[in-house]
């Protein structure tokens, strides 16, 4: 692919959709471009505006947040895998509002619990505390909303 089609596809690519500098070195060496033109097409897009990692990042925590509910770990975990940059990254999970986090939290186990047809409480805890974390919320976060919502129960 020559440069400027590939520079003119890349800019399409980022124009529809938010992308990391990452994926689109990515889509450049796939396409086949020479290292030098790749640094200087992301050089070109990062200018124009066409790729912000800043602003990447906050859709991508918004997004993975709201509609996957997933939490900080797995957020930023996914965001290092995608080589965002550090600043960028931890930004964008400091705009997570913090009563909503909890709220999606509390959420997720409550829906979850519903499922769970196991009676033994600790084997009740034990799941939902896995859920909880496998979803990437904070270890301390899920014992105190997991044990929240079971002492509700016993009360």
């Amino acid at each position: 692919m020559k440069y400027q089609k590939a520079l003119h596809s890349a800019a399409d690519m980022c124009s529809r959709q938010e992308r990391c500098v990452s994926e689109i070195r990515k889509k450049l060496i796939k396409w086949e471009l020479t290292e030098e033109e790749v640094e200087t097409a992301i050089a070109y897009l990062i200018k124009e505006k066409f790729i912000d990692e800043d602003r990447f990042a906050s859709f991508y925590v918004r997004d993975k947040f709201r509609f996957n509910g997933w939490g900080r770990i797995k957020i930023r975990w996914q965001l290092r895998q995608k080589e965002v940059n550090n600043a960028s990254l931890e930004e964008a999970l400091e705009s997570l509002n913090e009563e909503s986090y909890l709220e999606k939290l509390a959420e997720l186990l409550y829906n979850k619990k519903r499922q769970i047809r196991n009676k033994d409480v600790w084997q009740t805890k034990a799941a939902l505390v896995r859920f909880g974390q496998s979803r990437g919320f904070e270890p301390d976060l899920v014992y105190n909303q997991v044990d929240r919502l079971l002492n509700a129960d016993n009360s």
